[in-house]
């Protein structure tokens, strides 16, 4: 009865109500606020439409590789869209992927198999790997689709010449060709496609001046697509324009650094006015970009032939005749006698700097293969001979060449 009452400590009191306070505070504000665990945080949603724009902007720059990827990252944001696709396939075509084109090409077919434009650009994929059936095929469903389809006019210009220059197609299919471009012109007087495909037909019949005007008016329309400078090169060196040839030929290369074609073709020029030491010299970095390559081993060893380096040259033709390999799975797959100008330059070439090199028997048994292969190529027969006669006379190796200059290009099929 007589306990003594506590004193109330204010203090603590204090600091409880405090506390009760801030939990109110967090529960109330801060909490809802925060994201359920093992959420994933929203992040805003880029419209798809601006990739497609951004990639349409890197085409025009010349940034096929980086044009590429932006598309596949709209086809990402929105997979149902065909048309993506099939602009996706035409860059795709621009920068030499021909396989990945004719894939996204039919990738679009699956979402419409009605749409015109993804069987034009899947049969001009199909045309650049040599499958002219399938793609003389392709083309002609997209113009049933749509008749007054500019593109695939252009496409089908192409194949058809592809076709007459392989030996496949009929008799009458470079004039068909010839057709097809001038609808393509009248329906698209202002697409590269179009005045690309009329340069090629042009290219193709030996009227290299009017088709410079064509490449030239393609370029005009996009400068940084490194295929039209290409063309356009080809056919200054056709013209025997060698000084604007190497110029549109390095632009090119300027362009797409990792191409071997712009190289191939400045080295192939600079050995037609005899200045074999470049030749080699950029036969050396077309192999670079393209080290598994029998077309390039084999050129590069025809100017290390003509540049008096037969060790090399020998080398490197051994390479583009029988193949090998590199290391890390690197394979050379061996360029089988034909009549084609370069395979068949290659095997005589090889003849001859094995003879040079007193390799005789090997000099012999190419030299016999060149003329039971190809008796009716009179350039290759002609060095085969040689060969066998250096090696009759034990001849060593001497300051001169014997090898007969190869003929006057007038066609080149398109890159």
């Amino acid at each position: 009865m007589n306990r003594r009452r506590r004193r109330v400590n204010w203090f603590w009191v204090t600091i409880l109500i405090m506390l009760i306070a801030v939990g109110v505070y967090l529960d109330r504000v801060v909490v809802p606020t925060i994201p359920p665990p093992f959420v994933p945080t929203a992040t805003p949603t880029r419209d798809p439409e601006s990739f497609v724009t951004e990639a349409e902007t890197l085409f025009e720059q010349g940034k096929l590789l980086a044009s590429i990827d932006t598309y596949k990252q709209a086809i990402r944001a929105r997979p149902d869209d065909p048309t993506t696709y099939v602009a996706l396939a035409r860059v795709q075509v621009f920068a030499g992927k021909y396989e990945d084109a004719q894939i996204s090409a039919e990738d679009a077919l699956l979402l419409n198999p009605n749409n015109s434009m993804a069987h034009a650009v899947r049969a001009w994929a199909l045309d650049f790997q040599g499958d002219y059936l399938a793609a003389e095929s392709a083309i002609k469903r997209a113009l049933e689709l749509d008749p007054n389809n500019a593109m695939a006019h252009a496409y089908y210009a192409e194949i058809l010449a592809d076709s007459f220059l392989s030996g496949s197609g009929p008799f009458d299919s470079i004039d068909l060709a010839a057709e097809e471009s001038r609808v393509a012109l009248s329906l698209a007087p202002n697409t590269l496609e179009a005045h690309r495909a009329r340069g090629y037909i042009l290219e193709v019949t030996g009227n290299y001046e009017d088709a410079i005007r064509e490449y030239q008016a393609s370029i005009n329309i996009n400068e940084n697509i490194p295929d039209l400078h290409l063309a356009l090169g080809r056919n200054y060196r056709a013209l025997g324009v060698y000084d604007k040839a190497v110029e549109e030929f390095t632009r090119a290369n300027a362009l797409n650094p990792a191409d071997p074609l712009p190289d191939l073709f400045i080295s192939r020029t600079y050995s037609t006015v005899g200045e074999y030491a470049k030749a080699v010299q950029y036969g050396e970095q077309a192999l670079k970009d393209d080290p598994t390559s029998a077309n390039l081993h084999g050129n590069l060893g025809v100017m290390y032939y003509h540049n008096f380096q037969w060790p090399e040259a020998a080398q490197e033709l051994a390479l583009a005749i029988y193949g090998g390999t590199l290391g890390e799975d690197q394979t050379i797959e061996p360029l089988t006698l034909n009549n084609s100008t370069r395979v068949a330059e290659y095997y005589f070439t090889y003849a001859l700097v094995l003879a040079r090199l007193n390799r005789c028997g090997e000099a012999l048994q190419v030299s016999q293969t060149i003329l039971g292969t190809i008796p009716g190529n009179e350039l290759a027969v002609f060095n085969a001979n040689e060969a066998i006669s250096l090696c009759e006379q034990n001849l060593s190796v001497t300051p001169t060449s014997t090898l007969a200059p190869p003929p006057t290009e007038t066609v080149t099929p398109a890159p």
